[in-house]
């Protein structure tokens, strides 16, 4: 097994072409790939925004007393 580490760039339709040269002999390989972007783009959208929810949840009695209270049922 051998671990290859490389830097490439995606192209405008996002294909990622690899041409690596390798000195392992002809034959089927398996092929792990973990893409970690080097820099995030400014216009990568955000899977959904959380904010309108915010301030939603009111609470009636005292939080800390509900804690214990389930605490003390385990």
């Amino acid at each position: 097994m051998k671990i290859l580490q490389l830097t490439t760039n995606v192209d405008s339709l996002g294909y990622l072409h690899l041409d690596i040269p390798t000195e392992l002999d002809p034959g089927q390989v398996n092929i792990v790939l973990v893409i970690d972007p080097v820099v995030a783009s400014k216009d990568q959208k955000l899977n959904y925004d959380f904010s309108d929810l915010a301030g939603r949840l009111t609470w009636q009695g005292d939080a800390v007393v509900t804690q214990r209270t389930l605490r003390d049922e385990w």
